[in-house]
């Protein structure tokens, strides 16, 4: 590949040329064709379009720049035309400053770089037999009208040999190069070619020139307009049937038609839509049993034992909890925790146990179903081998190549851009800035930590605190709730800011590593980026799922944060439900943010563009000026699709066991994902460069490690921030002799059995409440969950055997679940093969047909050919050796 690179690439930079040698652009008038993908003769096709203004109407830069960029815009058209493209050049209809320049690739340009980028071609039509699916009647009810968008034809591929064009499936030259093919090839040139040459260093790539504003724009166009078919007949209007059976809301609960996308925007998008349809799929059988364990502990809240004693007015009514803060705090009844234990009840039941361990099973399943999947497409697609044979350098790393090195491999020299020693010192570098970064990220979540113990003493002292706890407002607006939300808000607003800087400098740091080719670019930086994400987004979720109100001491010894602010407790409902809330923060704020910033944003620009030249309207506009005023899609296109899904995916695993109800909220989320962004791709941004891609990338292992992780967080929530194994410890064990005096099993006095007593004459003076105690009694009841000995003890205050039950029972809870899961999990990933027997058959007839009709037709050709020859020695020979006389 590098030889053949060389070859063909190498050559086109050339010596910059001399202003009289300078081939320019066909000039020409819009034809008043608005719908017109061709040049003015009607024959040649156009694959791309530039766009520049006018340097000689340019005021905003200095004459002597202007000048530089027009020279440097020149030279590279000219060794565009040098490299075989036909351009043609158009004024705008609506700003005369513009100028389009269209590209068009002939015939013999395609096939030259159809061959340098192993793009695969059809051979000819697949003759495997394949048996219907019993359930394809049930799919036909949500496919698109096979008689709107017919399916496409399947062939047997091979990569591109022009000196084997007769095996080809050509029928007709003008159509064997797809337009997406074709726009691909294009843009492979027009990223390669040289526009200036600086200080012995060759500068070359459209890329470059439009971060120097050189060119405005660099877009293949769409063929028709998304509203109404195209009036060329020639035009098939794939982009307005996209919109009308995939995009349109209508289409909502309707399959995708995934060949169709492939077709127009490249593999690269249809890979994506792919993923996004079936793991929205899948998230319809989570969310039915998510549903199912919800209305489950629904139905059984009522018979919710010791939420009925923390409601009951005799029980719950006449404990006195001691204050959760230092002085400003006062004493308060466990009975102002009913309405939060009638919630927590609903999640924190036996339900929730069940849908933990259905979760870890379910996403084995995903992953394993969508790697059969992938290799489905990965073959029907032709990105079966498309790493190993078809993916190009890229010019940033081409350019950097300044040192040679030996081949283990090929024993021959090969140009790298840095030694073995430079790569050490660029990746050592690059890990040191990551982990300062992350660092970083954790430093804000420490800041939010200390405004949590903080505003919490200002909050304790402002909000209304009375022990008979009959206001509305300590109900539900308690000094833990109140700083809970406030500290998820501010939460909420830092991780927006950090993923903007995170955004930059994973980006500054990705270049500086120099990867190879574009995959290995895009792997690198989704690495990064998720890592900060993963830091940004859950560290406060960990945070309150297992740290918060684990480490609190008792009222007697409270333990101080930084020597000085005193560690939090959970509200008085449980962490667990606060933990929803910080969720349902994050995700409903972050879904939102995300709509406004991907679809509102290029609407209301576009709308804009649309007004401005509402004066201009009588005038016909062609489609590639129609195409310039869409909005251009980012360097990272669809990089934050995955990222935003991929973050649903970690909310949706990692913490499930605390809201059952996460996957229907994602199923529902992703059903409008997926039509909002066909129908931004479609409406409001410009034709994507169609691109080659095999899988999803980096994001599959990430995906992996997700699932696996989700088992340990999932089984650490019902161990640790759930009161499941204490009530069952309790149940089992406490509430029987020898512990218990109940003559069976029961949850009474559960909840007298787990609040420890102090006696209030303890309290130091630093911590000692300002409110005056009411009533005759001496002592206060602590936290939930906290077993330790009652004042007066040779041990007061300390943990009794209890806890040390509790604990041990939590443990092995984990170690069990864990153990089930990650076992089922290895027996479903080594039941389910990554790839189907179908798909190998296919796989195998493929490369079949492709030794028998190149390689065997070349042998064939070449024993003919040397059997001619021989024929001509032999008969050299007895020329030679024959007598004169005869």
């Amino acid at each position: 590949l590098v030889l053949e690179m060389n070859q063909v690439i190498i050559p086109t930079y050339g010596t910059m040329p001399e202003q009289q040698n300078l081939h320019t652009p066909e000039w020409v008038d819009f034809d008043d064709k608005p719908d017109s993908l061709f040049f003015k003769d009607g024959q040649r096709r156009i694959d791309f379009v530039l766009v520049y203004e006018d340097e000689s109407k340019k005021m905003t830069h200095k004459r002597s720049d202007r000048k530089k960029q027009k020279r440097k815009r020149q030279v590279y058209e000219s060794n565009l035309i040098n490299n075989g493209l036909q351009l043609e050049a158009t004024r705008s209809v609506l700003d005369e400053k513009l100028i389009f320049v269209k590209v068009h690739a002939p015939w013999e340009v395609l096939c030259m770089y159809a061959e340098v980028m192993h793009i695969k071609l059809p051979l000819q039509h697949n003759d495997l037999k394949t048996r219907e699916s019993a359930f394809n009647w049930f799919s036909r009810l949500f496919s698109v009208d096979e008689n709107i968008i017919k399916p496409e034809q399947e062939f047997f591929t091979a990569p591109f040999q022009k000196e084997h064009l007769s095996n080809f499936y050509i029928q007709d030259k003008d159509t064997f190069f797809n337009p997406a093919t074709r726009s691909r090839i294009v843009h492979f040139i027009l990223s390669r070619v040289e526009y200036a040459t600086k200080n012995n260093v060759k500068k070359f790539g459209i890329n470059k020139l439009l971060d120097a504003g050189i060119y405005k724009a660099a877009f293949p166009l769409h063929d028709s307009s998304f509203r109404h078919p195209s009036t060329d007949p020639n035009c098939p209007s794939e982009r307005y049937l996209l919109y009308r059976e995939w995009a349109h809301p209508k289409n909502i609960f309707k399959l995708q038609p995934l060949d169709f996308i492939r077709k127009y925007y490249g593999e690269k998008i249809g890979i994506y839509f792919a993923w996004l349809g079936f793991y929205t799929n899948m998230l319809t059988v989570a969310a039915v049993v998510g549903v199912g364990c919800f209305l489950y502990g629904c139905l059984t809240k009522d018979n919710c034992t010791w939420s009925q004693e923390v409601c009951d007015p005799n029980i719950g009514g006449k404990i006195i909890m001691c204050p959760q803060c230092d002085k400003v705090c006062t004493y308060w009844n466990l009975s102002i925790t009913c309405e939060s234990s009638k919630k927590l009840c609903i999640f924190d039941s036996f339900g929730t146990l069940v849908f933990a361990v259905f979760m870890g099973i379910w996403v084995t399943f995903f992953l394993e179903f969508w790697k059969r999947r992938q290799a489905e497409l990965e073959y029907e697609w032709d990105t079966v081998e498309y790493l190993e044979q078809e993916e190009q350098v890229r010019p940033e790393y081409e350019a950097r190549c300044t040192h040679t090195v030996m081949n283990e491999i090929t024993q021959q020299e090969e140009h790298v851009p840095y030694t073995a020693w430079g790569k050490c010192v660029r990746m050592t570098f690059c890990t040191s800035a990551i982990v300062f970064w992350i660092l970083l990220i954790i430093a804000s979540v420490v800041g939010i930590i200390v405004y949590r113990l903080s505003v919490f003493l200002v909050f304790s002292a402002k909000l209304s605190q009375h022990i008979s706890g009959t206001e509305a407002i300590r109900k539900y607006l308690t000094p833990q709730t109140a700083t809970s939300v406030t500290a998820s808000l501010i939460s909420f607003v830092v991780i927006m800011i950090l993923n903007i800087i995170y955004e930059k400098v994973a980006i500054l740091i990705t270049d500086f590593e120099l990867p190879r080719t574009q995959t290995d670019y895009e792997n690198s930086l989704t690495t990064k980026m998720f890592l900060f994400q993963f830091v940004n987004y859950y560290s406060s979720c960990f945070y309150i799922a297992f740290f918060k109100g684990k480490f609190v001491g008792h009222p007697g010894s409270p333990v101080y944060w930084l020597g000085k602010y005193r560690n939090e407790e959970c509200d008085p409902g449980g962490c667990l439900l606060e933990l929803t809330t910080q969720l349902a923060i994050i995700v409903g704020g972050k879904a939102i943010w995300n709509n406004i910033q991907e679809v509102l944003l290029p609407l209301v620009k576009n709308l804009i563009g649309r007004c401005s030249a509402a004066a201009k309207s009588e005038k016909v506009v062609p489609r590639w000026e129609h195409d310039y005023h869409l909005q251009p899609i980012g360097k990272l296109g669809l990089f934050y699709e995955y990222l935003e899904m991929v973050i649903q995916f970690g909310f949706v695993t990692l913490f499930v066991a605390s809201f059952p109800l996460a996957p229907l909220l994602a199923l529902m989320n992703n059903l409008l994902e997926i039509r909002l962004d066909a129908w931004k791709l479609t409406t409001q941004f410009r034709r994507m460069v169609p691109q080659k891609a095999q899988d999803i990338g980096a994001w599959q292992p990430i995906l992996q490690g997700i699932a696996i992780l989700a088992v340990v967080t999932n089984a650490m929530i019902i161990a640790f921030t759930s009161d499941m194994i204490p009530r069952l410890v309790y149940y089992w064990s406490f509430s029987v002799p020898p512990y218990g005096t109940h003559s069976s099993h029961t949850m009474k006095g559960y909840i007298n059995s787990t609040l420890s007593v102090f006696n209030i004459s303890d309290f130091k003076n630093v911590s000692k409440p300002f409110s005056p105690w009411f009533g005759t009694q001496t002592t206060c009841r602590q936290v939930y969950r906290d077993l330790r000995y009652p004042p007066g003890h040779q041990h007061q205050y300390e943990h009794n055997i209890y806890y040390w039950h509790v604990i041990a029972a939590k443990l092995a809870f984990i170690i069990v679940m864990e153990h089930v899961i990650y076992f089922v999990k290895f027996i479903i990933s080594y039941a389910i093969p990554d790839v189907s027997e179908k798909t190998k058959s296919k796989v195998k007839r493929e490369k079949y047909l492709t030794q028998k009709l190149l390689h065997e037709n070349d042998l064939k050709g070449m024993k003919k050919n040397m059997g001619k020859i021989a024929e001509k020695i032999i008969r050299g020979a007895d020329s030679t050796f024959r007598p004169k006389d005869e």
